[in-house]
């Protein structure tokens, strides 16, 4: 059994308006982003499935040609290699889970979130 708390996990600055503090368990990572109003999530997929909880602002998810906004309390499920982006309409935090583990964070091969 592990313990993690949000306070250790070093933030990391994708770019002026995100922050993503992350970790990565044996077979999912979990991760909480800070997205100031305005930011965007470019369209992008991957292979994981991955499940959003809106904790606090609204984001607009378009997700398979499908919109939706989140307002905090909802959760989002985004099913594996459906493209999708997110556009923050207030400052948001969110929790991202996904499975499996994010490789391509831990590889740094996240360069759609650093623009």
């Amino acid at each position: 059994m592990k313990i993690h708390n949000w306070d250790s996990i070093p933030a990391e600055q994708l770019n002026p308006l995100f922050t993503r503090q992350a970790f990565h368990a044996q077979h999912l990572t979990v991760a909480r982003i800070h997205l100031q109003k305005g930011a965007v999530v470019p369209e992008h997929s991957h292979i994981n499935e991955q499940v959003t909880f809106l904790q606090q602002g609204r984001l607009r998810f378009a997700v398979g040609g499908a919109e939706v906004i989140l307002q905090a309390g909802d959760m989002l499920e985004i099913p594996p290699s459906v493209p999708h982006s997110v556009q923050a309409l207030e400052e948001s935090v969110a929790i991202d889970v996904f499975s499996p583990v994010r490789e391509d964070w831990i590889r740094g091969d996240d360069a759609y979130l650093r623009k």
